[in-house]
């Protein structure tokens, strides 16, 4: 499967045309500007039909395939702040971003081009509810969650409800194993139109041959009228032959910062884009002696912030830490050798101005519906074809990792790394998640 992001103004735009089709019991007003500077925005609200723009409070943000905005605050929004977005307010904001390099929190950087401007929808929390739709090796799954917005994927496993739907189950079944799966926690007067959204949101996902489809938050309305506030989709490329007429003239755009990108960063960049998982590299320092695998966008944070503390703590710098980055959403074994291949190609290229051991760290929090056995399994095929040059630069391997088949993922990388004469440290998620950081860096 070709799996090509699109942006999130492209996604709504295909829910708005095939509304009717898949969702005639709600209601959703589509209201949206795909602008690349503010000077555009305001000629865009003299065109007819996009008067709105001069008469709501609205919101703004990059739509350049790259999430968590909000915690990186590239979302400008009616608040105690800021007040009222007008539509002047909007447009000296883009015009602000885009005169000069943003850098994110993933270490990604590079200039904003494009803009969603969208109506401010005033609701509650309990109005926000999480649903997604992707493909996980054979089948389709599909999550929901009565709770939406920035902090759904902590305590996944408590808030979040699956349900695997293979691609030959009937609709029957599909439409009852769905409603046996909608979470408790969302309120008994609301649990039957979340129950019917959901069931045409799955509908319109496989139609539509999304390899991913993502609402977070869907917010719901009295009325039955929704919001789609923020979307994340992927598109299954191999159809755009059967799909043309449905998706109209799709964009697929080159991911933010990626044209300052290294051979090595574009070639991550390029697997990620192919795949339902996420896979993320950013060169810090092609020097530096720590080298991280990190599982979790959330987790690649804490340990780059970590990594860089204790470093400095004990006689080191910043300029230690190589690189940023993430393998996680459930990749593939093949995928995960191809990036622990990357990054130990990179490790291995330049010894340490100081004669110093290397140190891969490979972490991460508690995965939610990552098989740890089969990521690690990538993980110690690349270890068999690159244990001489790890050896040569005295790599110390660091392993902290919990999630479904933990275990059996750390029994089998530890066997291995002894097998083939490499140092290695495994802990499971007694540890703390840094810990590894500390033990690493101390020694």
């Amino acid at each position: 499967m070709a799996q090509k992001a699109i942006r999130e103004y492209d996604g709504k735009a295909l829910f708005s045309k095939q509304w009717e089709k898949y969702f005639s019991g709600f209601h959703y007003g589509f209201k949206s500007v795909l602008v690349s500077s503010g000077k555009e925005l305001l000629a865009k609200a003299e065109e007819h039909g996009f008067e709105w723009l001069k008469q709501e409070t609205l919101v703004a943000k990059p739509d350049m395939l790259f999430g968590k905005r909000g915690k990186n605050d590239l979302v400008l929004f009616k608040d105690k702040k800021v007040g009222d977005v007008t539509l002047a307010v909007a447009a000296t904001w883009i015009d602000e971003k885009i005169s000069h390099t943003t850098t994110l929190l993933t270490g990604q950087h590079g200039t904003l081009t494009h803009f969603i401007v969208e109506p401010f929808i005033p609701h509650t929390q309990e109005q926000e509810y999480y649903i997604c739709a992707t493909c996980v090796d054979e089948d389709d799954v599909l999550y929901m969650s009565a709770e939406g917005g920035m902090e759904v994927e902590d305590g996944w496993d408590d808030k979040v409800n699956q349900v695997i739907i293979p691609i030959d189950m009937s609709d029957a079944d599909m439409e009852h194993a769905i409603k046996a799966n909608i979470p408790s926690e969302i309120p008994p007067n609301s649990k039957d139109c979340f129950t019917a959204f959901a069931i045409s949101f799955f509908h319109f996902y496989r139609d539509m041959n999304f390899a991913y489809l993502e609402i977070n938050p869907i917010v719901m309305l009295k009325d039955n009228n929704t919001a789609i506030l923020d979307l994340v989709s992927k598109l299954d490329d191999t159809a755009g032959f059967m799909m043309k007429d449905a998706w109209g003239d799709i964009e697929y755009p080159t991911p933010f910062g990626m044209e300052d990108q290294t051979v090595e960063e574009k070639a991550i960049a390029v697997a990620d884009s192919k795949s339902g998982a996420s896979l993320k590299l950013t060169i810090l320092n092609p020097m530096g002696r720590v080298w991280t695998m990190v599982a979790g966008g959330g987790a690649s944070v804490v340990y780059a912030d970590t990594i860089a503390d204790f470093a400095e703590a004990n006689g080191g710098s910043v300029a230690d830490l190589a690189n940023y980055g993430e393998y996680s959403g459930g990749p593939t074994t093949s995928e995960t050798k191809f990036y622990a291949d990357t990054v130990i190609d990179l490790m291995t290229r330049h010894k340490d101005p100081q004669g110093q051991d290397k140190i891969l760290i490979i972490g991460g929090a508690i995965a939610n519906f990552t098989d740890v056995a089969k990521t690690f399994t990538g993980i110690i095929q690349s270890f068999e074809e690159n244990h001489e040059r790890m050896k040569e630069h005295n790599t110390k391997i660091y392993v902290r990792r919990g999630g479904p088949n933990y275990e059996i993922g750390l029994k089998n990388i530890k066997e291995a790394a002894d097998r083939l004469g490499l140092n290695i440290e495994v802990y499971g998620p007694q540890t703390h998640v840094t810990d590894i950081v500390r033990m690493a860096l101390e020694k």
